[in-house]
Formats: structure tokens, sequence, C-alpha cells
């Protein structure tokens, strides 16, 4: 629908002028066409979101793959326990055969050679002996068996080991049985 012209006087010039109705008078400033949005700030806008969704997307998978490898090791780390533990009795073992006296001594160089083995073996994998015997007690690391009382030894003094324990890094797989004395 076009919008129809009404013939305006104009009195400076005496005659009848048309204008426009849908422009507002007195507004000389306006221009005839609109501001078009550029098209390269939208370009641009779109983007910077892009980006930003880009950098999210690179962060998350950043942290994922951390995470992913702290969960391996921690895996790893609960198996080497696991695994350690279920070996720990053939040490006792290899160790009650060493207390024994022996009279065949190339028997008993055997059981000691079969015994450096498995300590270098677990010297390998990380896994350290809980030392005991002289040490003060520690509940973190020492399970408390048998207590008693001796004036010659100081307040907590670990006597005797019973069992030995281990630790891989900071855990603790097991606790050492001993006898402390006061």
């Amino acid at each position: 629908m076009s919008k129809k012209k009404e013939p305006e006087f104009n009195e400076e010039a005496g005659r009848d002028e048309v204008k426009d109705a849908a422009k507002p008078e007195g507004d000389a400033q306006t221009p005839e066409f609109e501001m078009q949005p550029d098209p390269a700030d939208a370009l641009r806008a779109e983007l910077a979101a892009e980006k930003e969704r880009y950098l999210r997307l690179a962060a998350e998978y950043d942290n994922y793959r951390k995470r992913s490898q702290k969960e391996r090791e921690a895996i790893f780390s609960e198996v080497k326990a696991d695994t350690i533990t279920k070996i720990l009795p053939i040490y006792d073992n290899l160790c009650r055969a060493l207390a024994i006296p022996c009279a065949d001594e190339a028997f008993h160089k055997g059981v000691e050679m079969i015994m450096n083995q498995v300590v270098e073996a677990f010297d390998k994998l990380g896994i350290k002996k809980i030392p005991a015997v002289g040490e003060k007690f520690d509940p973190s690391l020492h399970n408390a068996v048998v207590h008693v009382e001796d004036d010659s030894l100081g307040e907590s003094v670990i006597v005797e080991e019973f069992q030995a324990g281990f630790t891989v890094g900071e855990k603790v797989i097991r606790f050492s049985m001993v006898k402390v004395a006061n």
C-alpha cells in the first residue's frame, strides 16, 4: 500500500508543495535509508564464538586426557600392590627357611640366592621393606601384636619383627607385625 501525498501550502514561497506524509516534519538529518549491519561484524562475532567453543573443547579434552592418565597409573599401582600381596607369603617362607639352621651348605646357599632374586625384583618394582627393629613405633607403618616392659629400651621402641611390612610409594601394602617395648 502506498501513502498518498497531500499538498501543503508554503507561505514563504506562496505555493502549494507536496510533502511526504510518511516523513516527520522538520527532521532534515534523517537519512533516507536505514543502516544495514556490516556482514563482516557478524562473521567476526561468529568466529569469536567458534574460537571460544574450540578452546573450551580443547581444555575439556586435555582435562580428560590427564584424568585418564591418573586413573591408569592408579590402576597399575593397585594391580602391582595386589600382585605383591599374593607373592609376600613366598617371601615369608623364604625368610623362615633362611632362619632355620641347615647342615647342607649348598641347599642354604640356593635358598639365599632365591631370596636375593626376590629382593632384587621388589627393588625394581619400587617395593620397599618397612624398617622395624630399633625404630620408633609408627602406627601408620607397624602393627603392634606384643607389648613388653623393658627399662633398658626407650619409649615405643620396636624390639622384634614377626612379619616384614612393605610399601609401594606412599602406600602400605602390608604392615609390619612387631613387638613394642614400654
